[in-house]
């Protein structure tokens, strides 16, 4: 009995459809005598009908060949076996065939295989084939032939260790080597690693070295946070010695839990959990390398994390160089640059002799490392983010209003990206689902209502349709204002009373019933078709898919009301952060919409998504009124206000309710700054939402959070 010591792993493999080549012909009787026409009608009368017989198929070694070849991709070792002939059969036990077969196909990941250019050679009884197959290595393609004897049955295949390779003879071995592909870094636009190697602690026992077994186990279950009958299985496994380390758990490296991803307390009681551990008899914890999010919980939902993969990813990238032990970007950066990042392994598929001395090299393919992924995200502006709206239920973008860098994009409550590296427990992936402020849930890619942050949009919307004149006075309605009775109860609410009512003052005291009656002005058509043009109800152009901004649940803003609610950001107007980033920057650049992108790029220059969105003029008037939002103390937006920043911005606050009346419902709080000097140092644009901010100071929660961003961002604080 010989044995094949390989290297690999079992693959999923296609398989060929069998085919099979019938022999013989049909054969025609033609009856001219009249003595046979005598003899049909005779049979005829008896209910007999003469049918000539057709030839019986006849199963040739090319059939044979085939069906062998067949079986491989399937697996089918036990039915190979059962095609020798019987002098093979007596050579090699069914067993060693099965064993030999399965880990060297296996071994060398076997796929797509094929016969081509097959000649039969009648006499010897030989079928010669060019022989074609898919390896780990890269596909492989040599001549052989395949000789048949003769059976009670039919043919049976003579078979030999050349029948996998030519040159494979029945002592040797075949051998597959691999060299592991680096996994490309996610960095930031200064370099500061986003994900990349890191270092975590694995935890094993040494067998041999347990005392008081049972004992042992059930302590080392309980600090691991596993079943005694987890741990048992661990140690059972066939390859498992007396002196092997077996591997149970991958912990943090205390020294390498940073204080953005783990508080002190939680540190200490790491490490108190390895120190308990050390003390078990047979326990050891070695430095393991991992892939490391060093930003943890404020870049999750952005950079995402990978994973192992699983059965049915091999199926879905089946031929794309994954293997078993591979991993997989699954959410996130991490998945949408996983062909750049991943990189191939290089492997080598090699025959040795009975002492280990190669032979002949079958195939090889070089390791190919992973390409490194910049991003425009600014590490530090995202952590500041992060830092300030963590409890929230929020989040943040932000970007360079000039040339459409993502600065930032942030999801809040958050879950660190490590823990998925390391696994989670049953425990911990429950608590994440079951968490009522869903911390697996990517707020920055969805639609939110926008409130007052809207308001810009309607009157950029009204001055360029000619609908809204800047300096008409709509005149004082007090805090609440209906068209007419037809609206039956039904009113628009603003906070405060102010003279004149003018666009200016609108937008700096955020009057709601101004941009009702604007809305009105303008018209559901005009209103819809302004919209469409600065990318509603359209894809973002941008590498991370974002759900599409809409002004209707339909396709057509249907009543009055529902347009006047939409002129201050109600109704079912529903805006993307970022899409809402991207309209405002047009009031930064004399009215061109810019491209948002997040791949970095030496030389940052704007594309612009829409030019000439709004016009100069528009512009002016608009941001003219938007820094007073921020920096006149009457203004919606005045404690955001920081000296000698010139800033400008608009606050929001969305209603979250069934009804008028109802009183049950939560608000959104939003903020929208930017700064109006493209020759500044450090340009920025920040959007910011919050959900549940009644009774919270409403916008002005986040306005106060974001001014704390925003000072840190220029080195005030």
């Amino acid at each position: 009995m010989y044995l094949c010591a390989v290297q690999g792993r079992r693959c999923v493999m296609g398989s060929n459809r069998r085919s099979r080549y019938a022999g013989g012909k049909k054969r025609i009787f033609l009856w001219i005598s009249l003595a046979a026409v005598v003899v049909v009608a005779a049979a005829v009368a008896m209910g007999v009908l003469l049918v000539p017989r057709e030839q019986e198929k006849k199963i040739t070694p090319v059939d044979l060949l085939t069906e062998y070849m067949n079986h491989i991709p399937k697996q089918e070792y036990e039915e190979m076996y059962a095609m020798l002939d019987t002098a093979s059969a007596e050579k090699v036990s069914r067993d060693a065939f099965v064993e030999r077969n399965s880990a060297i196909y296996e071994g060398i990941e076997a796929q797509n295989i094929r016969m081509d250019d097959v000649t039969y050679d009648e006499e010897t009884m030989t079928v010669a084939y060019t022989m074609s197959m898919d390896t780990v290595a890269g596909g492989i393609s040599f001549e052989n032939r395949a000789q048949f004897a003769v059976k009670d049955d039919g043919y049976g295949l003579i078979w030999s260790d050349a029948m996998i390779f030519p040159q494979l003879g029945s002592e040797d071995k075949v051998r597959v080597s691999s060299e592991e592909a680096e996994r490309g870094n996610i960095l930031d636009r200064k370099g500061q690693v986003l994900a990349g190697k890191g270092t975590a602690s694995s935890v094993g026992i040494v067998p041999g070295k347990l005392e008081n077994r049972e004992t042992a186990v059930g302590q080392i279950a309980e600090l691991l946070e596993m079943t005694p009958e987890e741990i048992e299985e661990e140690l059972s496994a066939q390859w498992v010695t007396d002196d092997t380390f077996v591997p149970l758990k991958t912990l943090p490296k205390v020294e390498e839990m940073s204080a953005l991803t783990a508080s002190e307390e939680e540190r200490q009681k790491e490490q108190e959990r390895q120190d308990k551990l050390l003390q078990i008899p047979g326990i050891l914890i070695s430095d393991t390398e991992v892939r490391h999010y060093p930003l943890g919980e404020a870049a999750a939902h952005l950079v995402g994390y990978i994973q192992s993969v699983t059965a049915e990813d091999l199926e879905e990238h089946a031929g794309e160089g994954y293997t078993s032990n591979s991993v997989i970007g699954r959410t996130g950066v991490e998945g949408l640059f996983e062909e750049e990042l991943r990189g191939r392994n290089g492997h080598r598929i090699y025959i040795v002799d009975a002492e280990g001395n190669e032979k002949e090299e079958i195939a090889y393919t070089s390791v190919q490392h992973g390409k490194n992924v910049q991003l425009t995200i600014d590490a530090d502006l995202q952590k500041s983010l992060y830092e300030q709206f963590r409890e929230d239920k929020s989040c943040s973008v932000s970007m360079d209003p000039y040339t459409g860098e993502v600065l930032a994009l942030v999801s809040t409550p958050s879950y660190d990206t490590n823990d998925f590296i390391l696994g989670l427990s049953n425990e911990q992936w429950t608590g994440l689902n079951e968490d009522k402020s869903q911390p697996l849930y990517n707020r920055f890619r969805q639609v939110w209502s926008p409130g007052s942050t809207f308001k810009p949009i309607t009157a950029a919307i009204g001055l360029e349709s000619g609908a809204v004149d800047p300096e008409k006075d709509y005149g004082s309605e007090g805090l609440k204002w209906q068209k007419d009775e037809s609206w039956g109860s039904y009113f628009v609410t603003t906070l405060k009373a102010y003279e004149p009512v003018t666009l200016e003052n609108a937008l700096k005291y955020s009057d709601n019933i101004y941009f009702a009656k604007a809305a009105l002005d303008i018209g559901a058509d005009e209103l819809a078709n302004g919209l469409d043009a600065l990318g509603f109800n359209q894809e973002l152009p941008f590498e991370i898919v974002m759900q599409q901004s809409q002004y209707s649940n339909t396709d057509t803003i249907d009543s009055e009301i529902q347009l006047a609610d939409s002129g201050y950001g109600q109704g079912e107007i529903l805006v993307n952060p970022l899409h809402m980033a991207s309209i405002y920057t047009a009031f930064c650049n004399d009215g061109n919409m810019v491209k948002p992108y997040l791949v970095y790029r030496e030389d940052a220059q704007p594309e612009y998504w829409y030019e000439g969105a709004f016009s100069s003029d528009t512009v002016n008037r608009i941001v003219k009124a938007l820094d007073k939002v921020v920096n006149d103390a009457d203004g919606t937006g005045y404690s955001a206000h920081i000296e000698g920043i010139p800033l400008a911005g608009k606050t929001g606050t969305a209603e979250i309710k069934a009804t008028q009346d109802d009183e049950t419902g939560t608000e959104l709080g939003w903020f929208a700054a930017f700064t109006t000097q493209k020759d500044m140092e450090k340009p920025i644009m920040i959007i910011s939402m919050v959900e549940d901010v009644k009774d919270r100071g409403g916008s002005s929660y986040v306005t106060r959070r974001d001014k704390q961003v925003l000072e840190n961002w220029f080195r005030l604080t």
